[in-house]
């Protein structure tokens, strides 16, 4: 990267996503001439740490956002449909964590390590979306045999952890487990030793929106319409960490359990832990605070022959959030494309 310092914003500063955005920025050594943390006015008082000093949380509404050279906006799709375009008409490069314009044709969405040359797009409308925290996982994993040995279909079943959903998710699981069932609900049902099969919103179609996420946003990275994806999304009463199930089809023969395993090794960010005779597999547990993608349970379907199966397990929030956001960010200095 260049010596070149940034302003940057973060919305969202006080959630889940933006408090790790900004240890990621911190631990990566971001080049962060001065940090701006955003939020709405209930989060006033509060401060953030960063590099060892407290800054005070500033109200977005009152904020200039012209002073920022580049903004992390994870404060809900509402509040990025409002602040995203208004930072970018300033001359701020928005890195959206929000499903708001992931199905935008004229921006771009991004997995540094999957599809890069979509970065240089944002100049459209100076606005990258973020991916969906589950996709980005599956297209780390998918990339690689994608490119050399194409996939035909897609099947995935999400095992979601509670840091998916936010704060509160996290404090109704801490509450079930200490016993305590009258605390606030984030979700309709209890989350301790219990599954949902109930991620985001149940479209007409009998989806959730977090499945259609799947389906949809694979294919804009991949650049591939053709790849059909078909998903079901559970919550479970993990902390943090996000595993899924997968069933990949090849349009052709499938490749040797071997060439799936070495593929996968080479892909930057990928980890291969597959050993089921010495117990070694990803699992969330050992994920999390990680910013890579664990994949294990490497085998062959003993009905389709053209099929493997995959399991793969990532931290939701890091490499599922926050760290891709600062990645792209990292790349659109290191390529010169932001001056």
């Amino acid at each position: 990267m260049s010596d070149r310092q940034w302003n940057v914003a973060v919305l969202g500063a006080t959630g889940l996503v933006g408090d790790t955005m900004i240890k990621v920025l911190e631990e990566r050594k971001f080049p962060v001439k001065q940090l701006f943390p955003l939020a709405s006015n209930r989060s006033l008082g509060k401060d953030v740490e960063f590099n060892g000093k407290k800054i005070p949380v500033i109200d977005v509404e009152t904020f200039d956002l012209a002073q920022a050279d580049i903004g992390f906006f994870s404060a809900g799709g509402e509040v990025s449909r409002l602040y995203a375009p208004k930072a970018a008409a300033a001359g701020c490069v928005v890195i959206d964590n929000t499903s708001e314009f992931r199905y935008d044709d004229d921006i771009p969405l991004v997995v540094p390590e999957v599809n890069p040359e979509a970065i240089k797009q944002f100049t459209q409308r100076r606005i990258i979306a973020n991916p969906n925290c589950s996709t980005i996982q599956l297209v780390m994993a998918l990339k690689p045999l994608h490119d050399v040995h194409p996939i035909r279909t897609v099947r995935v079943s999400t095992y979601q952890s509670v840091t998916g959903t936010g704060k509160a998710a996290v404090d109704q699981l801490a509450n079930e487990r200490a016993g305590n069932f009258d605390g606030p609900m984030a979700y309709a049902y209890p989350i301790d030793k219990n599954c949902i099969p109930h991620c985001d919103v149940f479209l007409e179609n009998g989806y959730t929106k977090e499945e259609m996420k799947l389906h949809h946003e694979t294919k804009k990275i991949l650049g591939d319409d053709s790849v059909g994806v078909s998903a079901t999304a559970v919550r479970v009463p993990v902390q943090g960490g996000h595993s899924e199930s997968v069933l990949v089809t090849f349009r052709d023969a499938r490749p040797s359990l071997d060439t799936v395993r070495q593929l996968l090794a080479a892909m930057p960010g990928v980890v291969v832990q597959d050993d089921p005779a010495a117990k070694e597999y990803p699992m969330p547990r050992f994920a999390e605070g990680r910013d890579e993608v664990f994949v294990g349970r490497i085998r062959e379907d003993v009905v389709c022959d053209r099929s493997i199966h995959l399991w793969i397990v990532a931290d939701n929030l890091r490499k599922g959030a926050a760290t891709n956001a600062v990645q792209i960010a990292e790349y659109l200095i290191s390529a010169g494309i932001l001056r």
